[in-house]
């Protein structure tokens, strides 16, 4: 594999703009527990990483196996992917507070290989405002919007 490619399930993906970020992936249902005060902040389950790639040609969030154990997340479903060697099905689990920049949301979590980066996809990246600077290769603030978060209700 060159710079730039990763391996999702076992097919090679060829990522153009290499973009890499920082971002703290929290268990929801923990948050909602410690918010009800029935745990404190140190008991919340949460993951930070230094190097989860912005994957222009993902939807979701998608995590490591060993990423989704650490924050206990529970499978709710299967979902058909497409990826460079077809289609195949991943395991989705229950939602987590993804953060990244200063900015959060709520969603949904892929299974994907351990051994992988966080892969964070188009749908978080909506939720959070943040577009892709190729040229910079970083996240900017929609350009849309004035580089403030925001969210189109339209």
């Amino acid at each position: 594999m060159t710079r730039g490619d990763t391996m999702i399930a076992g097919y090679e993906k060829s990522v153009m703009g290499k973009v890499v970020v920082a971002a703290t992936i929290e268990n929801l249902d923990d948050l909602y527990r410690k918010h009800r005060g029935e745990i404190t902040d140190a008991e919340v389950r949460r993951v930070s990483v230094t190097d989860a790639l912005i994957d222009t040609g993902a939807t979701t969030l998608l995590l490591p196996h060993s990423v989704i154990a650490q924050l206990g997340l529970h499978p709710t479903r299967q979902r058909s992917i497409r990826c460079v060697g077809g289609a195949r099905s991943i395991q989705i689990y229950s939602a987590v507070q993804l953060t990244v920049q200063g900015r959060d949301c709520v969603v949904d979590v892929g299974e994907i290989d351990d051994g992988l980066h966080v892969l964070i996809g188009q749908v978080p990246r909506e939720l959070m405002d943040w577009v892709v600077d190729p040229a910079g290769q970083r996240l900017i603030g929609n350009p849309e919007h004035g580089g403030v978060h925001m969210i189109d209700v339209l």
